[in-house]
């Protein structure tokens, strides 16, 4: 959260070192009367500059004082409140310029696109409502309206995404930043239809802005920043910014000086008190099974204020609670039936109707060994740090390394954190069996999966949200030496790990797997893409004359068996395979294929 917040006292009428009576005119007022006096008091004075000038600005009024205070560029689209950035700019040799990824340059994002108002003067230059921000994810956020993101298409390095809406009255595409400068951009936007109200109806909507002075913004995104300017309060960085921007431009923004003008003139636009239920999630489907486990998927629900949970049911009776729009449910029996549904919850409670109820029934059993082979508490990882770096430890005979990694967040007791790197063990004697893991997504950031692997291949992936989430992933069963590695993908996203066991296993039929693998050494075809898609393995290489292609489980089970396999094409059709790792054998070639 914020490290220094504005608390406004008594209404909210504290200003920010705004000189005295520059607001003496809007005494008394409230509602549209309110908003009229404020855009003549905010237009009077200001200074267009020109939109060169911005580049000149941004060396005083965007300048990172308050988190890292280090003189670099602070951008509301990589900053990270809590944590090393993935990338600085430094203030005028960073300019775009040409980009093609994150890092590459800074550029000025128009919090409001300027395609809305079709480049004009003064709003082009104005530095109330243009950041200096990464070029990429400027370009990513391109015109797109701000709201709370569904699913996701694309996360910056920092946590904010862009995606479908998920914001009630509004179901496009729009752009969500990280909790930290919600706030922020509430302000910057209510400032710009409170200064400009009188050009509203000659400005293009956006599916952003009222073509009315009154209220200014169309209904849905009114709820939207009514709801971030008051969940993330006034921050002392915004409070500078507003100064230096005054210093430049001659002109202030009153909802950072003053956060209760917001309520006084938009305050009756949302009901003090939520009533509206979200609505009923959709698309629940199982997306794989175990002997004892099944997950489940789907599609986020919408809410007028925000979904802040779903509760998961089983058989009738309420199994978890989560805030992500995916889960694990384990600690079932082999070969039983299952029927789950889930139900939204907001943030006051509402609760919206069921979803649709989908059933599955778990795999048959195996006879692997339960026996603990591994059975990691953190509790003895180096003492507690927030930098990031390599650390490394030994616990109950296996050692641990964990790359760009921090030791001070916890779940059950200590946890380690990753962030853009992995937790391996040391080899391990007796095989690995099935595997369990509890991870929890720390700061902000988006929901995801670790990739698990097993001697350097990847035999499943377990999930991370706000929540606590355990998992277990079953019949993974090698025998034999073992390292067991997760891996953390995103560059974002740090994430705490607790309470990791695996069971041994040493099986016969995961030596036949190993042997089936084994046959050969150099093999002239190539599986691609791998993880497969669409249940096709396409294969690369001479396989005119292969006469046989056989698929088995990594415990040597052989589940289909194709002769002349390749007589239409390069293509094998798998049938409905559940997320893991098999092998492909192609007469004496063996390779392994992942499926997601």
């Amino acid at each position: 959260m914020k490290k220094i917040i504005l608390f406004t006292l008594f209404s909210g009428l504290a200003y920010a070192q705004a000189p005295a009576g520059y607001y003496n005119s809007a005494n008394g007022l409230n509602g549209a009367a309110l908003k009229t006096a404020l855009s003549s008091i905010i237009t009077s004075g200001h200074q267009d500059k020109g939109y060169n000038g911005l580049w000149t600005a941004y060396k005083t009024t965007d300048i990172d004082k308050d988190y890292e205070n280090d003189g670099s560029i602070l951008d509301i689209y990589s900053e990270r409140p809590v944590g090393t950035d993935p990338y600085k700019y430094t203030p005028g040799s960073n300019q775009c310029g040409t980009y093609s990824t994150e890092g590459n340059c800074y550029n000025r994002e128009h919090v409001v696109p300027q395609s809305l108002f079709n480049q004009a003067s003064p709003m082009v230059a104005d530095i109330h409502f243009i950041r200096a921000t990464d070029g990429k994810v400027n370009g990513m956020r391109s015109n797109y309206p701000f709201g709370k993101v569904g699913s996701t298409t694309f996360t910056s390095m920092n946590g904010s995404k862009l995606g479908n809406s998920a914001s009630s009255g509004y179901s496009g595409t729009v752009f969500e930043p990280i909790d930290e400068f919600k706030g922020d951009v509430a302000r910057m936007i209510f400032y710009f239809v409170t200064r400009y109200q009188s050009k509203l109806s000659s400005f293009s909507s956006g599916n952003m802005l009222g073509s009315s002075a009154f209220p200014g913004l169309q209904s849905w995104e009114l709820n939207v920043l009514l709801a971030w300017h008051n969940q993330d309060p006034v921050s002392q960085a915004e409070i500078k910014r507003n100064n230096a921007s005054y210093s430049y431009q001659g002109n202030r923004n009153p909802f950072i000086d003053n956060p209760g003008y917001v309520n006084l003139i938009w305050g009756s636009q949302q009901p003090t008190t939520d009533t509206q239920a979200p609505t009923a999630a959709t698309g629940l489907a199982i997306s794989a099974k175990t002997s004892n486990s099944i997950s489940l998927t789907w599609n986020a629900a919408t809410d007028n204020v925000g979904v802040s949970s779903y509760n998961v049911y089983m058989n009738g009776s309420l199994k978890t609670t989560i805030s992500s729009t995916s889960t694990t449910i384990s600690g079932l029996n082999p070969s039983t039936a299952y029927s789950f549904y889930v139900v939204a919850k907001d943030a006051a409670g509402n609760s919206s109707s069921n979803s649709s109820t989908v059933s599955g029934t778990t795999n048959t059993g195996t006879s692997t060994p339960s026996t603990d082979c591994a059975n990691e508490n953190f509790e003895s990882i180096p003492a507690a740090s927030s930098t990031y770096s390599n650390k490394t430890w030994s616990n109950g005979g296996i050692s641990w390394t964990a790359t760009d990694s921090r030791t001070d967040q916890t779940i059950n007791n200590k946890a380690i954190t990753v962030r853009s790197g992995s937790l391996t063990s040391g080899s391990s004697a007796n095989g690995i069996g099935s595997l369990t893991v509890t991870t929890q997504l720390k700061f902000s950031g988006s929901n995801g999966v670790l990739d698990v692997k097993v001697n350097g291949t990847t035999v499943g992936t377990v999930p991370y949200s706000t929540s606590a989430t355990t998992t277990t992933i079953s019949n993974i069963n090698i025998s034999g030496n073992v390292t067991v590695s997760l891996v953390n993908n995103s560059t974002s996203n740090r994430v705490a790990i607790d309470d990791l066991k695996w069971t041994c296993y040493s099986g016969s039929s995961a030596r036949q797997a190993q042997n089936i693998a084994a046959e050969t050494s150099a093999s002239s075809f190539k599986i691609t893409p791998n993880p497969v898609t669409n249940q096709e393995i396409a294969v690369k290489g001479d396989v005119q004359n292969v006469k046989k292609a056989e698929i088995y489980t990594l415990q040597g089970k052989v589940l289909q068996t194709i002769d002349r396999p390749f007589r239409n094409g390069n293509v094998i059709r798998t049938g409905n395979l559940n997320q893991g790792v098999y092998i492909l054998k192609l007469d004496g070639a063996s390779m392994q294929f992942i499926v997601k």
